[in-house]
């Protein structure tokens, strides 16, 4: 799964921003295992799901914000 585009965290609606948080996280945590196991091939690929997890949850709280 490549980054996400950062308009395309704006089209998405409150509950999508939070499912997609939730398998971002989850994809984290798979990775961080890997990573322990030394079975990670792509080391970058830990920083691009923890820039998308912040983007998705800056929108989110902007969602909260507007009502």
């Amino acid at each position: 799964m490549a980054s996400t585009k950062t308009n395309e965290f704006a089209e998405l609606t409150a509950k999508e921003l939070e499912a997609r948080i939730r398998d971002l996280k989850e994809e984290a945590f798979n990775l961080r295992l890997q990573q322990a196991t030394g079975q990670l091939e792509n080391s970058a690929r830990i920083r691009q799901v923890r820039r998308d997890t912040a983007r998705a949850m800056t929108y989110l709280n902007a969602r909260r914000r507007e009502g």
